[in-house]
């Protein structure tokens, strides 16, 4: 969700400023790359709008090993970086403090590269590194305070903080909208930049993402891969909107606002620093409306993938009818298989709870033995079967939603659901009457029993 929500960022600035959005894979640490997650990376960008013509990649940062390894003889040639020896154990056995950073052990020690040796960065001991944040103006970084940080492992592949500068750097990168644990990155960076003779890019750490917990958003604990939402039948659109809201608002008393309108009034500047909460409560919310919002074709061919899966068979004459109104009760797409099931399967699906709230109170069996009966020659449109229904509850002293209750259960086999009589109509005169008769029997065996 927070890598989403940085590349939407991204994505709008580049259209404001007829620029370029660039995706790049920084793969340099092998043990956490993997073909299939950049392919999973570039499958949740479209489905989110960004396809192959939104932005310039994907890139692989693995393939300017040669421009890295010149940065790194470049900063060596310069007396700004050196071979060290240490391990994190060494460090914390001179230091006693396990929290403590490096201590600048081999700054002096002329090392050659070897086995086992790291090459670091020399920060300089002095002055203060200031970084210039459009979210949070020009935080100030005492160098001192900065340790002599590893720029390329032993075994000569650079890390991210080297490798990110000269990918930047060479492919002309102007502003970074990134995650603010990236904010003590930054002043390390900028002294990259300095040190290798460039005019460091513009920087916008944006607020991190919590849960309603208030703590970041974790893979290990929370919902956070743009896949399991889709899966669910979230439609892009509305988590589009959704995630352009966390830390930032449009203009008026609004949220849900067409993507038009976010891309002309987004400005990174208002982006808000506190921690962005992601309510997936509201996120629910924002689907439902979005769904609604929808030409019902559309909302039709997007129920089909989850129709594909379900246990029965789809009669599309059916659904057709049954669409408009399973639309304005879905907050989800996936919703759409119990709410219209009832209408492809042999038998209802019933629900136990349901089934006792209906069924084991007050005059179910009457109820339902009048409606058989009021049913047998009314003609079969949503008004007439309405209207006899309140009749048969008038005659029981009830109104009609108590009445309709057992009816709906033995027809849909639910308590709740899609209008019921619209549902009737749609399921037909034959089949309403055999579900109702088949109610009919079972609440009799069990009362016998």
């Amino acid at each position: 969700m927070g890598g989403a929500r940085s590349a939407l960022f991204n994505w709008v600035m580049a259209k404001q400023s007829g620029g370029t959005l660039v995706l790049r894979i920084e793969d340099t640490d092998a043990s956490r790359n993997a073909p299939e997650w950049t392919e999973g990376i570039i499958r949740a960008l479209a489905w989110l709008g960004m396809d192959g013509e939104e932005y310039e990649g994907p890139y692989f940062q693995s393939a300017n090993a040669d421009k890295h390894a010149a940065a790194v003889r470049t900063l060596i040639d310069a007396g700004r970086a050196y071979y060290c020896e240490c391990t994190r154990d060494d460090v914390i056995a001179r230091t006693g403090d396990q929290h403590k950073g490096y201590d600048g052990f081999c700054r002096d020690r002329g090392l050659e590269p070897g086995p086992g040796r790291a090459l670091r960065f020399r920060t300089p001991d002095e002055g203060q590194t200031t970084v210039v944040d459009l979210l949070r103006g020009k935080p100030a970084f005492e160098n001192a305070l900065l340790e002599d940080f590893v720029i390329a492992r032993a075994d000569g592949s650079v890390t991210f903080l080297l490798a990110n500068v000269v990918d930047d750097m060479s492919q002309d990168i102007t502003h970074v909208v990134r995650a603010e644990e990236h904010l003590s990155n930054a002043p390390k960076q900028q002294l990259l930049w300095e040190t290798l003779g460039a005019e460091p890019p513009v920087w916008a750490h944006v607020p991190v993402v919590v849960n309603e917990k208030r703590q970041k958003l974790s893979k290990r604990r929370d919902k956070v891969a743009l896949e399991a939402y889709q899966a669910e039948g979230y439609l892009p659109e509305a988590m589009r909107n959704y995630l352009m809201l966390l830390g930032w608002a449009p203009s008026g008393d609004r949220e849900i606002v067409p993507w038009e309108v976010i891309v002309e009034e987004f400005r990174i500047e208002d982006v808000n620093t506190s921690p962005a909460f992601f309510d997936e409560k509201k996120l629910r919310a924002f689907n439902g409306e979005y769904i609604r919002a929808l030409p019902v074709e559309r909302f039709a061919a997007e129920c089909l993938p989850f129709l594909e899966g379900a246990p029965f068979e789809v009669d599309p004459g059916v659904f057709e009818r049954l669409a408009p109104l399973a639309q304005t009760r879905v907050a989800l797409l996936s919703e759409i298989v119990p709410m219209v099931d009832f209408a492809f399967l042999d038998e209802p699906p019933f629900d136990e709870q349901s089934w006792n709230k209906a069924m084991r109170k007050g005059p179910a069996a009457e109820i339902l033995a009048a409606a058989e009966e009021a049913y047998r020659d009314a003609p079969w449109e949503t008004e007439e079967l309405k209207t006899r229904l309140e009749e048969v509850g008038a005659a029981h002293g009830l109104k009609l939603g108590k009445t309709q209750a057992p009816v709906r259960v033995a027809v849909t086999g639910r308590t709740v659901g899609l209008p019921l009589f619209e549902s009737l109509e749609i399921l037909g005169r034959e089949r309403t009457l055999a579900r109702i008769a088949a109610a009919r029997a079972r609440l009799a065996a069990e009362t016998a029993s």
